[in-house]
């Protein structure tokens, strides 16, 4: 009676293969999770910025923390920076420009928000430059 499995080289030959197949996945799956965050990342930018607009034109004013926006329900919650993994953002303050009057106490505020993270995109680019 023939013994019954599989010879030292098909054996051989499978695992090979899996390993071909995990070296080409790998660095697939780390750059499609970067690629990920930086959306999240590009998405969260907008919705603030998208906040920021909307208050300045219901109000008059720029907010003065982006708590201000969560507390008047332009956002539920301030976004995570998913490079960061934290709630900390660069604040973008107004700042008057040439030949405007500017009151400091009443205009003075957020214009824009950006990431805090050093690191480089996919792209080239800084992520604090998004």
């Amino acid at each position: 009676m023939a013994k019954k499995g599989f010879t030292l080289i098909e054996v051989l030959i499978v695992v090979t293969l899996i390993g071909i197949l995990v070296a080409i996945l790998v660095p697939q799956y780390k750059y499609s999770v970067l690629r990920a965050r930086e959306a999240v990342l590009k998405e969260n930018l907008f919705q603030m910025r998208d906040a920021i607009n909307k208050y300045y034109f219901d109000k008059k004013k720029y907010p003065a923390a982006l708590s201000d926006l969560v507390s008047a329900r332009y956002l539920r919650d301030i976004p995570l920076d998913p490079i960061n993994k934290t709630r900390e953002w660069q604040l973008v303050m107004a700042e008057p420009l040439e030949g405007e009057d500017f009151d400091p106490e009443a205009d003075q505020g957020v214009l824009d928000v950006k990431s805090l993270s050093t690191a480089t995109a996919l792209d080239g680019t800084l992520y604090a430059d998004w």
